[in-house]
């Protein structure tokens, strides 16, 4: 269990007690005056988001405000580490029809630091006293596999290279007993990954791209989920740089990696009765006189031709190998996350994540578990009007689409859906999830940094469909 949530306190634990703004006048009239008096000059009036922290001669009490009774969520929870003290918290009693384990998942969710790189010590984290259960420990372990796709994206790409990533990995996949293999450098053009290859040979060899393939069963005759990840992890832009500005964050790149390896931890922790393929395309898109350049025709996986208009659309490239690679294996399901496009952001912010798939029955169950669990989703169309913006003139597309479709974030789709599995040809179900992986503004319970996104919302779909 997370080291955030305990089942229980060696010591004495501060009482913590949430209200909405309707039960605080009963609540006070019930405690001492003095509680009354303190929450009085503090002017807390149970609004959402506010804390107060009341001493007494028998130790403190911790209020928490949840504002209006039909708004009251368990999310609101994720705010908590980051107001209070260290210290060991019980919460007298969950709000009428939160879950514990959300409040669980939601505190540790909050709790979240990263501080590796910090001369001083970080202070402790306050605890919260949770008790045994078997949702509670799935709590702690989403709560832990959030945190694995946020320190890997918080790392520095000095530290988080390809070969940092395959690392990470095999972690993942060995304590789970999951088989990996991985192809590396010019082998990857042998193994059938040129679009992978040509994206990354302008790399440094002590940085060489690499396919990693992890397989996991959880049952011999489960359906077979692929989850594939964009692991561009720094990404100059190739010979159309990137300014300054547009670079500075380019260490996020690989967070569509680190997401899919998250969500593989999540299924493999619950023992989800599936089979598992986990693809991560690894590069660094480098610049070196071998670099990728503008008016390239590359190969790819599934022999379709691509023209290189735009270096800096790299992320589809690799994208499109390993989903040919999905396709082979015929998946009941194949999910690609991946930080892909500025438009995203331009279209729905940081916070709320596009998400593309021709299946109804799909999108639906994600749109309402991203909405129930508080992980904002928002479908986009695989608008086929925009489809011949991928036209080339000398191959069978190209990588930066015609400006008069000007959705970037929609064509983007378009085109991994080129490479995707298809129903039609008995590859299963596709779904692309173009994420940010980022906060660009601190606030309670959501550091500046990294963030997991997305994937919580899609391992409850997948554990409702399958467990």
């Amino acid at each position: 269990m997370s080291e955030v949530l305990i089942a229980a306190a060696a010591g004495p634990t501060t009482p913590l007690r949430a209200l909405t703004e309707s039960e605080l006048v009963g609540f006070l009239s019930g405690q001492p005056a003095a509680v009354g008096r303190h929450a009085k000059a503090a002017q807390f009036k149970a609004k959402a988001g506010q804390v107060l922290l009341v001493p007494g001669d028998e130790g403190d009490l911790a209020l928490f405000g949840l504002g209006e009774a039909a708004r009251a969520d368990g999310m609101a929870f994720r705010a908590l580490p980051a107001k209070l003290p260290p210290g060991d918290y019980q919460l007298e009693a969950a709000p009428a029809g939160v879950a514990p384990e959300r409040i669980a998942l939601a505190w540790a969710l909050g709790a979240y630091g990263f501080d590796r790189y910090r001369k001083k010590p970080a202070e402790p984290r306050p605890r919260l006293v949770v008790g045994e259960g078997a949702g509670l420990t799935e709590a702690a372990a989403i709560a832990s596999a959030c945190a694995l796709a946020r320190d890997l994206v918080n790392t520095p790409p000095n530290d988080m290279g390809p070969v940092q990533l395959e690392q990470a990995a095999r972690v993942v996949a060995e304590a789970h007993g999951a088989e990996i293999k991985v192809v590396v450098g010019d082998d990857l053009l042998a193994a059938g990954y040129p679009a992978v290859h040509a994206v990354g040979r302008a790399s440094d060899p002590s940085r060489a791209s690499r396919m990693i393939e992890i397989s996991w069963t959880g049952e011999a005759n489960g359906p077979l989920i692929a989850l594939v990840g964009k692991g561009v992890v720094f990404d100059t832009g190739g010979l159309d740089i990137k300014p300054s500005a547009g670079m500075r964050l380019m260490k996020k790149d690989m967070g569509g990696a680190a997401h899919a390896l998250a969500l593989a931890q999540m299924m493999m922790d619950a023992k989800l009765p599936v089979r598992l393929s986990v693809l991560l395309p690894v590069v660094e898109n480098a610049i070196s006189g071998d670099a990728m350049r503008p008016g390239d025709v590359i190969a790819s996986r599934k022999g379709l031709s691509i023209e290189i208009g735009n270096t800096d659309a790299e992320g589809r490239l690799i994208l499109a190998d390993a989903l040919t690679r999905a396709a082979e294996l015929r998946p009941d399901l194949t999910i690609d996350l991946a930080t892909l496009t500025g438009a995203a952001r331009a279209a729905l912010g940081p916070q709320v994540i596009p998400f593309y798939t021709a299946d109804e029955a799909l999108a639906g169950e994600v749109a309402r578990a991203g909405e129930d669990l508080g992980d904002p989703l928002w479908r986009m169309p695989l608008w086929a009007g925009y489809e011949d913006a991928l036209d080339s003139d000398i191959a069978d597309l190209k990588n930066d689409p015609d400006g008069w479709a000007q959705a970037g974030s929609v064509t983007a789709a378009l085109f991994l859906q080129r490479f995707a599995p298809q129903l039609a040809n008995h590859e299963g179900t596709w779904m692309h999830l173009d994420i940010f992986a980022w906060n660009p503004r601190g606030r309670p319970g959501f550091p500046a940094g990294a963030e997991a996104q997305a994937i919580r919302a899609l391992y409850a779909v997948l554990k409702a469909r399958y467990a």
